[in-house]
């Protein structure tokens, strides 16, 4: 049995000129053993970006407001907000559909030349989502 520790930390700027608030998260789990090269290295990003977006959900689910700047206002469909980042809910849904359906998105995202589904843009994090549909 192979035990395997992922943890995610986030700086965000605090109130005070020289102080910064941090977020962490870690998570340890048991693999089993016999795990092929691929199904390991797969197990370790999946299990590291549900910790990261463990992490991002919290800081903007609950606090939004005093961590990032207002984001624009939502696309009514048009395509003209799709170049835009993917929204941390979309990033969110894609991981849990992926670690659902048991996908791993790493090809995806190397062709979109993003080292993470963080660096998606709103078109693509919607194709992926509908190509893992």
């Amino acid at each position: 049995m192979l035990k395997l520790n992922a943890s995610y930390q986030k700086k965000v700027p605090a109130e005070q000129e020289y102080s910064s608030k941090c977020f962490h998260a870690s998570i340890e789990i048991e693999l089993p053993d016999g795990l092929s090269e691929d199904q390991l290295k797969q197990r370790i990003h999946s299990t590291f970006e549900l910790v990261k977006s463990s992490v991002e959900t919290e800081l903007n689910g609950k606090t939004a407001a005093a961590v990032t700047p207002a984001q624009p206002t939502q696309a009514n469909g048009n395509g003209k907000n799709a170049n835009m980042p993917a929204t941390k809910k979309q990033v969110s849904y894609l991981l849990d559909i992926a670690k659902e359906k048991a996908v791993d998105i790493t090809p995806y995202l190397r062709r979109c030349n993003a080292g993470s589904a963080y660096d998606l843009t709103r078109e693509q994090c919607s194709q992926l989502i509908d190509q893992i549909k």
